[in-house]
Protein backbone atom coordinates (compact mmCIF):
# COMPACT_ATOMS: atom_id res chain seq x y z
CA UNK A 1 0.00 0.00 0.00
CA UNK A 2 1.12 3.31 -1.16
CA UNK A 3 2.19 5.88 2.10
CA UNK A 4 0.69 9.52 1.60
CA UNK A 5 2.44 11.95 0.28
CA UNK A 6 3.93 14.73 2.99
CA UNK A 7 4.16 18.35 2.12
CA UNK A 8 6.94 19.12 5.21
CA UNK A 9 7.95 22.46 5.84
CA UNK A 10 10.65 23.79 7.93
CA UNK A 11 10.19 27.18 9.78
CA UNK A 12 13.39 29.30 11.51
CA UNK A 13 13.12 27.40 14.78
CA UNK A 14 16.78 26.84 14.33
CA UNK A 15 17.00 24.76 17.44
CA UNK A 16 15.16 22.60 16.73
CA UNK A 17 16.17 21.87 13.57
CA UNK A 18 18.05 18.53 14.76
CA UNK A 19 14.84 16.73 16.37
CA UNK A 20 12.93 17.34 13.63
CA UNK A 21 15.22 16.39 11.06
CA UNK A 22 15.22 12.84 12.56
CA UNK A 23 11.31 13.03 12.34
CA UNK A 24 11.34 14.07 8.84
CA UNK A 25 14.11 11.20 8.61
CA UNK A 26 11.88 8.38 10.26
CA UNK A 27 9.17 9.62 7.70
CA UNK A 28 11.10 8.79 4.66
CA UNK A 29 12.04 4.95 6.41
CA UNK A 30 8.75 4.71 6.96
CA UNK A 31 8.15 5.20 3.36
CA UNK A 32 6.15 7.89 3.06
CA UNK A 33 6.93 10.49 -0.44
CA UNK A 34 8.31 13.72 1.26
CA UNK A 35 8.28 17.29 -0.74
CA UNK A 36 10.20 19.34 1.65
CA UNK A 37 9.65 23.20 2.04
CA UNK A 38 11.22 25.56 3.57
CA UNK A 39 10.84 29.09 4.43
CA UNK A 40 13.04 32.20 2.89
CA UNK A 41 14.37 32.18 6.69
CA UNK A 42 15.28 29.48 7.31
CA UNK A 43 16.47 28.18 3.75
CA UNK A 44 18.95 30.96 3.83
CA UNK A 45 19.81 31.96 7.04
CA UNK A 46 23.54 30.69 8.68
CA UNK A 47 22.92 30.20 12.88
CA UNK A 48 24.72 29.44 15.97
CA UNK A 49 22.92 25.66 15.50
CA UNK A 50 24.34 25.17 11.91
CA UNK A 51 24.82 26.55 8.20
CA UNK A 52 21.51 26.73 6.23
CA UNK A 53 23.20 25.35 3.19
CA UNK A 54 23.93 21.93 5.09
CA UNK A 55 20.74 21.61 6.78
CA UNK A 56 18.99 22.06 3.15
CA UNK A 57 21.70 19.15 1.59
CA UNK A 58 20.37 16.70 4.41
CA UNK A 59 16.70 17.65 3.84
CA UNK A 60 17.24 17.12 0.02
CA UNK A 61 19.52 14.23 0.39
CA UNK A 62 16.78 12.44 2.71
CA UNK A 63 13.74 13.42 0.21
CA UNK A 64 15.37 13.00 -3.05
CA UNK A 65 13.82 16.34 -4.26
CA UNK A 66 14.42 20.18 -4.57
CA UNK A 67 13.21 22.29 -1.62
CA UNK A 68 10.98 25.01 -2.03
CA UNK A 69 11.72 27.75 -0.98
CA UNK A 70 9.79 31.10 -2.84
CA UNK A 71 6.17 32.03 -2.85
CA UNK A 72 5.60 31.05 -6.43
CA UNK A 73 7.16 27.87 -5.94
CA UNK A 74 4.42 26.94 -2.90
CA UNK A 75 1.56 28.41 -4.77
CA UNK A 76 0.92 25.01 -6.76
CA UNK A 77 0.84 22.85 -3.97
CA UNK A 78 -3.00 22.89 -3.51
CA UNK A 79 -4.00 23.43 -7.64
CA UNK A 80 -1.85 20.15 -8.42
CA UNK A 81 -3.19 18.20 -5.28
CA UNK A 82 0.75 17.51 -4.23
CA UNK A 83 0.70 16.35 -0.71
CA UNK A 84 -2.25 14.42 1.04
CA UNK A 85 -0.97 16.03 4.02
CA UNK A 86 1.21 19.26 5.00
CA UNK A 87 3.29 19.43 8.06
CA UNK A 88 4.95 22.51 9.61
CA UNK A 89 7.57 21.46 12.05
CA UNK A 90 8.97 23.59 13.73
CA UNK A 91 5.79 26.04 13.13
CA UNK A 92 7.40 29.07 14.91
CA UNK A 93 5.55 32.07 16.29
CA UNK A 94 5.48 34.30 13.79
CA UNK A 95 4.45 31.71 11.16
CA UNK A 96 1.09 30.64 13.82
CA UNK A 97 0.48 34.78 13.96
CA UNK A 98 0.50 34.91 9.94
CA UNK A 99 -1.48 31.57 9.69
CA UNK A 100 -3.67 32.83 12.09
CA UNK A 101 -4.37 35.96 10.97
CA UNK A 102 -4.33 35.08 6.89
CA UNK A 103 -1.23 36.86 5.96
CA UNK A 104 0.74 34.72 2.66
CA UNK A 105 3.96 36.52 2.71
CA UNK A 106 6.41 32.76 2.63
CA UNK A 107 6.96 30.22 1.13
CA UNK A 108 5.48 28.21 4.01
CA UNK A 109 2.21 30.14 4.49
CA UNK A 110 1.24 30.30 0.85
CA UNK A 111 1.81 26.36 1.22
CA UNK A 112 -0.49 25.99 3.73
CA UNK A 113 -3.05 28.53 2.26
CA UNK A 114 -3.01 26.86 -1.12
CA UNK A 115 -2.85 23.45 0.75
CA UNK A 116 -6.02 24.07 2.42
CA UNK A 117 -7.95 25.77 0.02
CA UNK A 118 -8.03 21.82 -1.14
CA UNK A 119 -9.47 21.17 2.16
CA UNK A 120 -6.88 18.53 2.87
CA UNK A 121 -5.14 18.21 6.21
CA UNK A 122 -2.39 20.80 8.19
CA UNK A 123 -0.47 19.09 10.88
CA UNK A 124 1.18 22.18 12.93
CA UNK A 125 4.36 21.47 15.00
CA UNK A 126 5.08 24.64 17.43
CA UNK A 127 7.74 25.62 18.61
CA UNK A 128 8.05 29.41 20.12
CA UNK A 129 8.89 31.32 23.11
CA UNK A 130 5.70 33.48 23.19
CA UNK A 131 3.60 30.26 23.20
CA UNK A 132 1.89 31.40 26.32
CA UNK A 133 1.70 35.13 25.74
CA UNK A 134 1.52 36.88 22.82
CA UNK A 135 1.25 34.12 20.46
CA UNK A 136 -1.53 32.29 22.81
CA UNK A 137 -4.11 33.93 21.27
CA UNK A 138 -2.98 32.89 17.45
CA UNK A 139 -2.97 29.52 18.35
CA UNK A 140 -6.22 29.68 19.89
CA UNK A 141 -7.73 31.15 16.81
CA UNK A 142 -5.96 28.26 15.16
CA UNK A 143 -7.60 25.41 17.30
CA UNK A 144 -10.40 26.46 15.39
CA UNK A 145 -9.82 26.59 11.86
CA UNK A 146 -11.29 23.22 9.56
CA UNK A 147 -8.45 20.65 8.74
CA UNK A 148 -5.42 21.95 11.16
CA UNK A 149 -3.94 19.86 13.69
CA UNK A 150 -1.49 19.75 16.18
CA UNK A 151 1.29 17.91 17.29
CA UNK A 152 1.26 17.75 21.16
CA UNK A 153 3.23 20.28 22.54
CA UNK A 154 4.56 21.13 26.40
CA UNK A 155 6.88 23.95 27.94
CA UNK A 156 10.13 23.17 26.80
CA UNK A 157 11.66 25.08 30.29
CA UNK A 158 8.72 26.24 32.78
CA UNK A 159 11.43 27.61 34.91
CA UNK A 160 13.29 30.15 32.63
CA UNK A 161 11.27 30.54 29.86
CA UNK A 162 7.48 30.15 31.36
CA UNK A 163 5.79 31.62 27.74
CA UNK A 164 7.59 28.80 25.61
CA UNK A 165 5.84 25.74 24.18
CA UNK A 166 7.79 23.11 21.93
CA UNK A 167 5.98 20.26 19.72
CA UNK A 168 6.74 16.85 20.76
CA UNK A 169 8.62 16.07 17.94
CA UNK A 170 8.45 12.11 18.49
CA UNK A 171 4.96 12.36 18.30
CA UNK A 172 5.04 14.26 15.00
CA UNK A 173 4.38 10.60 12.83
CA UNK A 174 1.34 9.51 15.38
CA UNK A 175 -0.07 13.00 14.74
CA UNK A 176 0.09 12.62 11.40
CA UNK A 177 -1.31 9.40 10.98
CA UNK A 178 -4.44 11.01 12.95
CA UNK A 179 -4.51 14.05 11.39
CA UNK A 180 -4.91 11.73 8.03
CA UNK A 181 -8.07 10.24 9.35
CA UNK A 182 -9.41 14.25 10.31
CA UNK A 183 -8.46 13.66 14.07
CA UNK A 184 -6.80 15.71 16.72
CA UNK A 185 -4.21 13.13 19.04
CA UNK A 186 -4.74 13.96 22.16
CA UNK A 187 -3.70 14.95 24.98
CA UNK A 188 -3.10 17.91 23.32
CA UNK A 189 -0.68 19.55 26.04
CA UNK A 190 1.89 17.47 27.92
CA UNK A 191 2.68 18.39 31.60
CA UNK A 192 6.36 20.43 31.87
Amino acid sequence: MKKATVGFAFCGSYCTFSKVLKQFELLSELGYDLIPIMSENAYSTDTRFGKAKDFADKIEGISGKKIISTISGAEPIGPKKMCDILVVAPCTGNTLAKLSNGITDTSVTMAVKSHLRIQRPVLLAPATNDALGSSAQNIGRLFNVKNIYFVPMAQDDCVNKPNSLVADFNLLTEALEEALNRRQIQPLFKVC
